[in-house]
Protein backbone atom coordinates (compact mmCIF):
# COMPACT_ATOMS: atom_id res chain seq x y z
CA UNK A 1 0.00 0.00 0.00
CA UNK A 2 1.24 3.48 -0.85
CA UNK A 3 1.36 5.44 2.43
CA UNK A 4 2.61 8.73 1.01
CA UNK A 5 0.62 11.89 1.65
CA UNK A 6 0.76 14.66 -0.93
CA UNK A 7 1.17 18.36 -0.17
CA UNK A 8 -1.39 20.44 -2.03
CA UNK A 9 -0.45 23.84 -0.61
CA UNK A 10 1.92 25.10 2.11
CA UNK A 11 0.23 27.78 4.21
CA UNK A 12 2.63 29.72 6.43
CA UNK A 13 1.15 31.13 9.63
CA UNK A 14 4.34 32.32 11.34
CA UNK A 15 8.02 32.68 10.39
CA UNK A 16 10.33 33.30 13.33
CA UNK A 17 14.03 33.28 14.08
CA UNK A 18 14.08 29.60 15.06
CA UNK A 19 10.87 28.05 13.71
CA UNK A 20 8.19 28.55 11.10
CA UNK A 21 4.64 27.26 11.50
CA UNK A 22 2.52 26.00 8.61
CA UNK A 23 -0.98 24.58 8.29
CA UNK A 24 -0.83 22.76 4.96
CA UNK A 25 -3.58 21.47 2.73
CA UNK A 26 -2.68 17.87 1.96
CA UNK A 27 -4.11 14.69 0.53
CA UNK A 28 -4.18 11.29 2.24
CA UNK A 29 -3.17 8.11 0.36
CA UNK A 30 -6.85 7.38 -0.33
CA UNK A 31 -7.34 10.84 -1.92
CA UNK A 32 -9.19 12.41 1.01
CA UNK A 33 -8.22 16.00 1.89
CA UNK A 34 -6.59 16.77 5.23
CA UNK A 35 -4.71 19.49 7.12
CA UNK A 36 -1.17 19.03 8.41
CA UNK A 37 0.32 21.37 11.04
CA UNK A 38 4.09 21.52 10.64
CA UNK A 39 6.82 23.23 12.64
CA UNK A 40 9.78 23.86 10.36
CA UNK A 41 13.19 23.89 12.05
CA UNK A 42 16.66 24.03 10.50
CA UNK A 43 17.79 21.16 12.76
CA UNK A 44 20.52 20.75 15.30
CA UNK A 45 23.84 19.07 15.94
CA UNK A 46 25.23 17.64 19.16
CA UNK A 47 28.24 15.77 20.48
CA UNK A 48 28.62 12.80 22.79
CA UNK A 49 32.02 13.59 24.31
CA UNK A 50 33.82 11.40 26.82
CA UNK A 51 36.97 12.99 28.22
CA UNK A 52 39.20 10.95 30.52
CA UNK A 53 36.37 8.50 31.22
CA UNK A 54 33.81 11.20 32.00
CA UNK A 55 30.83 12.21 29.90
CA UNK A 56 30.79 15.93 29.20
CA UNK A 57 27.34 17.46 29.72
CA UNK A 58 25.95 20.94 30.03
CA UNK A 59 23.32 22.00 32.52
CA UNK A 60 21.10 24.81 31.37
CA UNK A 61 17.67 26.26 31.97
CA UNK A 62 15.20 25.39 29.24
CA UNK A 63 12.47 27.99 29.12
CA UNK A 64 9.89 25.79 27.36
CA UNK A 65 10.00 23.30 30.27
CA UNK A 66 10.71 25.80 33.03
CA UNK A 67 13.55 23.72 34.42
CA UNK A 68 17.25 22.95 34.17
CA UNK A 69 18.23 19.99 32.01
CA UNK A 70 21.41 17.97 31.63
CA UNK A 71 22.28 17.61 27.95
CA UNK A 72 25.15 16.79 25.68
CA UNK A 73 26.58 19.93 24.01
CA UNK A 74 24.31 20.99 21.15
CA UNK A 75 23.08 23.83 19.03
CA UNK A 76 20.89 24.69 16.09
CA UNK A 77 22.07 24.59 12.52
CA UNK A 78 22.19 27.72 10.44
CA UNK A 79 20.38 27.24 7.10
CA UNK A 80 22.58 25.08 4.86
CA UNK A 81 25.25 24.58 7.54
CA UNK A 82 27.21 21.34 7.63
CA UNK A 83 26.07 19.46 10.78
CA UNK A 84 29.58 18.26 11.66
CA UNK A 85 30.97 21.81 11.58
CA UNK A 86 28.07 22.98 13.73
CA UNK A 87 28.72 20.18 16.22
CA UNK A 88 32.42 21.10 16.44
CA UNK A 89 31.49 24.76 16.96
CA UNK A 90 29.01 23.97 19.72
CA UNK A 91 31.37 21.60 21.52
CA UNK A 92 34.06 24.28 21.76
CA UNK A 93 31.68 27.16 22.50
CA UNK A 94 29.91 25.36 25.32
CA UNK A 95 32.69 23.23 26.85
CA UNK A 96 36.03 24.58 25.68
CA UNK A 97 36.88 21.24 24.06
CA UNK A 98 37.84 20.39 20.49
CA UNK A 99 37.75 16.93 18.94
CA UNK A 100 37.55 14.84 15.82
CA UNK A 101 33.94 13.79 15.26
CA UNK A 102 32.32 10.68 13.84
CA UNK A 103 28.61 10.42 13.00
CA UNK A 104 26.62 8.42 15.54
CA UNK A 105 23.03 8.81 14.27
CA UNK A 106 20.36 11.22 13.07
CA UNK A 107 17.41 11.64 15.42
CA UNK A 108 13.90 12.73 14.39
CA UNK A 109 12.69 14.12 17.75
CA UNK A 110 9.05 14.92 16.87
CA UNK A 111 8.04 13.31 13.55
CA UNK A 112 4.33 13.91 14.11
CA UNK A 113 4.55 17.67 13.54
CA UNK A 114 8.11 18.84 12.89
CA UNK A 115 10.77 18.36 10.21
CA UNK A 116 13.62 18.87 12.71
CA UNK A 117 16.58 16.51 12.46
CA UNK A 118 19.26 16.30 15.15
CA UNK A 119 22.66 15.06 14.01
CA UNK A 120 24.48 13.25 16.80
CA UNK A 121 28.25 12.86 16.65
CA UNK A 122 30.77 11.10 18.88
CA UNK A 123 34.00 12.87 19.84
CA UNK A 124 37.46 11.31 19.49
CA UNK A 125 40.93 12.73 20.25
CA UNK A 126 39.52 15.29 22.68
CA UNK A 127 41.73 18.29 23.43
CA UNK A 128 41.43 21.61 25.24
CA UNK A 129 40.17 24.57 23.25
CA UNK A 130 38.57 27.86 24.31
CA UNK A 131 35.12 28.04 25.84
CA UNK A 132 33.09 30.97 24.53
CA UNK A 133 29.33 30.57 24.97
CA UNK A 134 26.95 32.85 23.07
CA UNK A 135 25.94 36.07 24.85
CA UNK A 136 22.47 34.68 25.64
CA UNK A 137 23.74 31.23 26.66
CA UNK A 138 24.08 30.49 30.37
CA UNK A 139 25.23 26.98 31.21
CA UNK A 140 27.45 24.93 33.48
CA UNK A 141 29.74 22.18 32.23
CA UNK A 142 29.21 18.94 34.15
CA UNK A 143 31.51 15.92 33.83
CA UNK A 144 30.22 12.58 35.12
CA UNK A 145 31.55 9.05 34.96
CA UNK A 146 29.72 7.42 32.03
CA UNK A 147 28.06 4.85 34.31
CA UNK A 148 26.66 7.66 36.49
CA UNK A 149 25.17 9.35 33.42
CA UNK A 150 23.66 6.03 32.34
CA UNK A 151 22.13 5.68 35.80
CA UNK A 152 20.60 9.17 35.46
CA UNK A 153 18.99 8.03 32.20
CA UNK A 154 17.62 4.87 33.85
CA UNK A 155 16.16 6.83 36.76
CA UNK A 156 14.62 9.53 34.55
CA UNK A 157 16.84 12.36 35.76
CA UNK A 158 18.22 12.88 32.26
CA UNK A 159 15.12 13.54 30.16
CA UNK A 160 16.52 15.18 27.02
CA UNK A 161 15.85 12.86 24.04
CA UNK A 162 19.09 13.51 22.13
CA UNK A 163 21.14 12.93 25.26
CA UNK A 164 19.31 9.73 26.13
CA UNK A 165 19.71 8.42 22.59
CA UNK A 166 23.44 9.23 22.49
CA UNK A 167 24.14 7.63 25.88
CA UNK A 168 22.18 4.48 25.05
CA UNK A 169 23.80 4.14 21.63
CA UNK A 170 27.26 4.36 23.18
CA UNK A 171 26.27 1.85 25.86
CA UNK A 172 25.21 -0.60 23.12
CA UNK A 173 28.63 -0.50 21.41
Amino acid sequence: MDLKERTIRKNYIYRGKIVALRCDDAELPNGAPCKREIVEHTGGACVLCVEEGKLVLVRQFRYAYGEELLEIPAGKLEPGEDPMLAAKRELEEETGLIADLAPLTVLYPTPGYSNEKIYIFEAHNVQKGNRHPDADEFLDVVKLPFEDALSLVKTGRIRDAKTIAAILLRQMK
